[in-house]
């Protein structure tokens, strides 16, 4: 019988036992080693330990990965929809099957607390199966020329594609990339994060499993400045997707322009939740605490801006301190954590220098500004939740995204001041809004510039529904029905059918 994750984190705790985990490149249905033989160290967050290693790859890697996605295209591209939707169903199952051992995985990997890697497994599993039931249904349309023609469209496989994963959620993300471009036909190159390469190499054997033909998809791991670079740069790859930074999707995007190959783009944000003069204070205070301190606060939708009314802010902000000062923070893998670990140490120290410029600027922290977990044994990157109260529009911590648990207070007079605020940034991916009254509300959201808004919630969201941001926070949307379109691309066929 499989072992529960809870079973799994206590053996490690005991004396550092992991399961068996794959260390090569996943290329054309094989792990492989690099070329040049390299390796890296795997730590774990919680603790800063080296838990594994696992190979770093380089640009003969991915030539080598590319390859095999390249001959596999010929057969995967001509194959049939419902042959795609087995395979994706399979893995879908397959996933639920091995739940707790990808979910420990996970948890030890990037850091976050074991409810939440489940969350992310299990997700992973219905992104699997949503884009089986997606496979058959990529139609083309006829369209009208008159009596001597005929013509129609067809959307094809667009061909090679390339993913880059990032950390923060690598398995979800994989999974959401990778599903809808199987599902339109096309092979797949994936580059995990060198902090978490773990969960997608599971992955790739997985599909292997599940009946998918060796090729189809690859994974090599490494450095995004070795790997990744020249992976999303190599001429064969027709599409890129890529979750990151803006300065790194900037890279990506200029390295990819000399193919001409498309791109997704999922990059940074600072979102605001608008909790407005009529709101449900409870619910909003609520929202407002998991919007930024789920995962850490390392989420590029994270409600990292708390926009609140005047009237109510007081109110408000002694509850969301209270709720705060109550979170546990600690290792993923130990029970009752509420927020878990920081990535990386680089990560950790980018937030930490956030927090101490804002009070060397004179800002106000009402709650957290520490680097440390509850439990002593958690001697890892820990950063505790933080508020900071009351910030001008110009402030670095509104205007900049910190990516951990630090949440931005902003004091609006009115509807329009909350709507100025709210679009006052370099970024629009997600917002939310609460109000009792449902017309203020939907008014909001319409103007509000953002790829996704949520009423009375915060990431009240499925994998049927689109996701995705505007101006720096990218462009392209993945998830839904949209989400296999990237991967496909529409040929026009016409005939003449006079005499």
């Amino acid at each position: 019988m499989n072992k529960s994750a809870e079973a799994l984190g206590a053996a490690y705790f005991e004396d550092g036992t992991v399961p068996a985990l794959p260390a090569g490149h996943l290329i054309d249905g094989l792990l492989q080693p690099s070329t040049s033989g390299a390796m890296m160290d795997s730590a774990d967050p919680g603790t800063g330990r080296v838990f594994a290693s696992f190979a770093a790859g380089d640009a003969q890697d991915v030539a080598r990965a590319v390859h095999a996605a390249t001959r596999a295209l010929a057969t995967w591209r001509r194959s049939s929809p419902a042959e795609r939707s087995k395979v994706l169903g399979a893995a879908a199952r397959l996933v639920v099957e091995r739940v707790e051992t990808l979910s420990f995985v996970e948890a030890l990997d990037s850091g976050k607390t074991l409810a939440e890697a489940r969350s992310d497994v299990t997700g992973a599993a219905r992104m699997f199966a949503y884009y089986a039931g997606i496979a058959d249904t990529l139609e083309g349309a006829s369209m009208p020329m008159g009596p001597d023609h005929m013509a129609w469209s067809l959307r094809e496989p667009v061909g090679v594609t390339a993913h880059v994963i990032p950390w923060n959620y690598p398995t979800s993300t994989f999974v959401r990339s990778i599903a809808p471009a199987l599902a339109a036909g096309c092979t797949v190159v994936a580059k995990p994060a060198e902090t978490t390469p773990f969960t997608a190499l599971m992955l790739g054997q997985l599909l292997l499993d599940a009946g998918l033909p060796a090729g189809v998809v690859n994974v090599v791991t490494g450095l995004g400045t070795s790997a990744g670079a020249a992976l999303v740069a190599h001429p064969t790859v027709r599409h890129v997707t890529f979750t990151g930074s803006v300065p790194t999707g900037i890279g990506v995007a200029l390295a990819a322009a000399p193919n001409i190959t498309s791109l997704t783009l999922e990059l940074g944000g600072k979102s605001p939740l608008i909790a407005l003069s009529d709101c449900d204070i409870d619910a909003a205070s609520e929202g407002a605490l998991w919007a930024i301190y789920s995962n850490a606060g390392q989420v590029c939708s994270a409600g990292s801006r708390l926009i609140v009314h005047r009237s109510i802010h007081a109110q408000m902000l002694e509850r969301l301190t209270e709720k705060t000062r109550a979170l546990r923070v600690g290792h993923g893998l130990r029970g009752g954590s509420d927020v878990g670990a920081i990535n990386s140490a680089q990560q950790l120290g980018r937030i930490a220098a956030c927090v101490a410029a804002a009070r060397t600027r004179g800002r106000q922290v009402l709650v957290g500004g520490e680097q440390r977990a509850d439990d002593t044994r958690d001697t890892g990157w820990f950063y505790r939740p933080t508020i900071l109260d009351d910030l001008p529009a110009d402030d670095a911590c509104v205007r900049e995204e910190i990516f951990g648990p630090v949440l931005a207070v902003q004091i609006a007079e009115d509807d329009d001041h909350a709507l100025a605020l709210a679009n006052g940034t370099d970024y629009a991916l997600v917002a939310g809004i609460y109000s009792r009254d449902i017309g203020r509300a939907l008014r909001l959201a319409r103007d509000v510039d953002a790829g996704q808004v949520t009423i009375n919630d915060y990431w009240a969201g499925s994998i049927a529904l689109p996701f995705g941001g505007n101006r720096k926070s990218g462009y392209g949307r993945e998830k839904g029905r949209e989400g296999v379109r990237a991967y496909t691309v529409t040929k026009t066929i016409t005939a003449r059918i006079s005499a």
